[in-house]
C-alpha cells in the first residue's frame, strides 16, 4: 500500500490494480470510498482495462483468434509497479507480459497516477502502443463511494447530481451482463434520487449524457463527493441488486459491455479506442469532496 497525504485528504493505493483504496477527510476522519468489504463487493475502485463490462460468452474474437477474458479486464487483478512518487503525486505501471498475451493479443504499458491538489484527487490514465501494429482496447473506472458519506444517515437521503441537465433512456442489461438495444427513460433534469430499487435490473448506463460531473450528495448534510471525467462517451452506475450496500458506484467509461447481438471482432466494437503504433492516449478524472 502507499500514501498520499495533503492538508485536507488522505488517501492510500494498492499496488495490486493500482486501485484507490481509502479517500479520507482529515478534518474530522470521514471515509468516503467504501472498504472492499467482500460482503457487498471485493474493490473499491478498480481500473477497468482492456474490457470495460462483460463479453458474450467471456470471449472475443482479435487478430485472428479466439480469447477469453473475465468480465472487466486483467488490469484490476494485475501487480502494477510503483514507477514514481514524490510528496503529492503517485504514478504506477502494467505493461503487457506473457500471462497478459495469452488472454489480450496486444503489447501495451498502461500508467496510472495519482495526485493531491487541495480538496481534489486528479487520475491520470496513460496507455501506450508498443506493439508493432495498432491495438485496440476500453478503459473505465469502478470507483464505489460511501452513500451514505454519513453513517447517520441511509442511502435514500442520498441522490445523484448532475452538473448540467440531462434526459437521458438508460441502456437496459440482459441477465448475462451484456447490453440490449432496449432502453427506459431514466434521467429528468439535475437530480436522481437513489432507491435500491433502481438497481434491480444491474447497472444504469448511458450513452448520451450531457454532464461531466456527477456528484453524490444527501439530502440531511452538506457532505458530499463530485466525479469529474470530462470526455466520457459512457457513464454507469451501480450498487448490488439485492440492495443494502452502502456504496453507489460512479463510473465514467471509454467502451462498454458486449451488446448482446455483436459478434464481431475487437477491433468492430461500439466504443472501442484504437491507438496507432507509438501512440499514447491519455485522459483523467478527478475526485472532489465537498463538505
Amino acid at each position: 500500500m502507499q500514501t498520499l497525504q495533503n492538508d485536507i485528504l488522505k488517501i492510500t493505493v494498492a499496488n495490486r490494480g493500482a486501485e484507490l483504496k481509502s479517500i479520507t477527510g482529515l478534518a474530522d476522519g470521514t471515509e468516503y470510498l467504501f472498504d472492499s468489504d467482500p460482503t457487498w463487493w471485493k474493490y473499491s475502485s478498480p481500473v477497468l482495462f482492456p474490457i470495460v463490462g462483460k463479453l458474450n460468452g467471456g470471449k472475443y474474437r482479435a487478430e485472428g483468434k479466439e480469447f477469453e477474458l473475465a468480465s472487466h479486464g486483467f488490469a484490476r487483478t494485475s501487480d502494477f509497479w510503483l514507477l514514481d512518487a514524490t510528496d503529492n503525486t503517485l504514478t504506477f505501471a502494467l505493461e503487457s507480459n506473457a500471462a497478459t498475451l495469452k488472454v489480450y493479443p496486444y503489447k501495451f504499458r498502461l500508467e496510472i497516477s495519482y495526485e493531491l491538489i487541495g480538496n481534489e484527487i486528479k487520475v491520470t490514465w496513460k496507455v501506450a502502443n508498443v506493439d508493432d501494429k495498432e491495438i485496440y482496447f476500453s478503459i473505465g473506472a469502478h470507483p464505489a463511494i460511501c452513500c451514505p458519506i454519513s453513517y447517520r444517515e441511509n442511502f435514500t437521503d442520498c441522490y445523484l447530481k448532475f452538473n448540467k441537465p440531462e434526459k437521458s433512456a438508460r441502456l437496459l442489461l440482459a441477465a448475462s451482463g451484456s447490453l440490449t438495444h432496449d432502453r427506459i427513460p431514466t434521467l429528468d433534469g439535475t437530480e436522481l434520487n437513489l432507491t435500491y430499487d433502481l438497481f434491480k435490473g444491474d447497472a444504469l448506463v448511458f450513452d448520451d449524457l450531457k454532464s461531466d460531473e456527477v456528484s453524490v450528495c444527501s439530502r440531511k448534510s452538506s457532505k458530499s463527493l463530485t466525479i469529474r471525467a470530462k470526455g466520457f462517451p459512457y457513464w454507469g452506475f451501480w450498487t448490488p441488486a439485492q440492495g443494502g450496500a452502502p456504496f453507489i458506484c460512479i463510473e465514467p467509461w471509454h467502451g462498454h459491455a458486449d451488446y448482446e447481438d455483436f459478434s464481431g471482432e475487437l477491433k468492430d466494437k461500439e466504443g472501442i479506442m484504437k491507438l496507432a503504433v507509438g501512440k499514447t492516449f491519455q485522459t483523467e478524472l478527478s475526485f472532489i469532496i465537498n463538505n
